[in-house]
């Protein structure tokens, strides 16, 4: 009986890949697809706190930004592969096939990014959904003012809902370099108004949050002399989330009448009812800033890393010395 034949043992090319390069052949692979796919400087999205079910935070978020954003928007809007540019065999111009062919480059990148995905945050309970085409700020603020109208409750696992208007890096210097001119469209004369700044840092150790905050209120200062700190229910409120290397802002409005921007407090039926009208510091009532007004040249989790400026009465006083 013969013996089975035996297939010559394959030569061994180098060492067995390690998991480092599966990991990075893996992100490779995503980046492909289009966009960044971790927080970095230069992004605008929105920053979404969950009570440690991640993966279902992103399905609800897609699930809400979408139903809101394509009201606002109109449906999101794809384009085959197969109906995408391609450049011309006949073109004998060779600087003209090169501007070509980075344009059909570009526009087959800019077909595969979403109006809405999701990316690395860097820090636990936390997701970060980068927008494209559209104003975050103005987004999240519709999406709570129908929430706080109808009291109508759409998401079982996010907390809060931040809108992010711009990163950069998470050094002091670079922050007051980028915010110097971030600040201008609310702050910068002759626009102006009230305002505070909270501030909260996840996994990094090496800002200061009252020199991060001192620093702020003083450029808000510089922009305007009017611009005045205001706890109670300032029109603005300079948003300021730190992850790592990276510092996200925003400037939002109805900060306290939407519960901080949290979606399961802004639902919430107030026992009493002055809660529902939180007043100024002249005893005004608040008033609910519509949509339409939401315009950037408009002029007019208790954590103890989550700072209001200032912290007290002195440092109140200090600030507005010096704005």
């Amino acid at each position: 009986m013969a013996s089975p034949v035996q297939e010559p043992p394959q030569p061994v090319s180098g060492k067995r890949k390690g998991k480092a390069q599966y990991v990075q052949a893996k992100r490779a692979r995503r980046c492909d697809a289009g966009g960044p796919r971790q927080l970095e400087p230069g992004l605008q999205g929105i920053l979404i706190t969950c009570n440690m079910n991640e993966r279902k935070c992103v399905e609800e978020a897609y699930s809400l930004l979408n139903e809101y954003g394509d009201d606002m928007y109109g449906p999101e809007k794809f384009i085959d592969k197969d109906q995408q540019p391609s450049g011309s065999e006949e073109d004998d111009d060779v600087e003209a096939a090169l501007k070509k062919e980075v344009g059909d480059i570009k526009a087959s990148t800019e077909m595969r990014l979403r109006r809405f995905q999701s990316v690395e945050s860097g820090a636990n309970n936390v997701v970060f959904i980068r927008t494209l085409g559209i104003e975050p700020e103005k987004l999240v603020h519709h999406i709570l003012q129908d929430m706080y109208k109808t009291k109508k409750k759409k998401t079982r696992v996010i907390l809060r809902m931040l809108p992010i208007s711009g990163t950069c890096k998470a050094f002091l210097e670079d922050m007051k370099k980028y915010a110097e001119t971030f600040l201008e469209p609310w702050f910068k004369a002759p626009n102006k108004g009230t305002f505070q700044i909270v501030y909260k840092s996840r996994n990094n150790s090496h800002m200061n949050r009252e020199e991060v905050i001192k620093e702020l209120a003083g450029i808000v200062g510089s922009l305007n002399s009017e611009n005045k700190v205001d706890l109670t229910n300032p029109q603005y409120t300079v948003v300021v989330e730190i992850i790592k290397a990276v510092c996200c802002l925003s400037v939002v409005k109805d900060y306290m009448l939407f519960r901080k921007y949290n979606l399961q407090e802004v639902v919430k039926s107030a026992k009493d009812p002055s809660q529902l009208h939180p007043k100024l510091g002249n005893g005004k009532e608040a008033k609910l800033e519509p949509d339409d007004k939401l315009n950037q040249n408009d002029s007019g989790e208790g954590n103890k890393n989550q700072q209001v400026v200032p912290e007290n009465i002195k440092e109140l006083g200090a600030v507005k010395n010096n704005i």
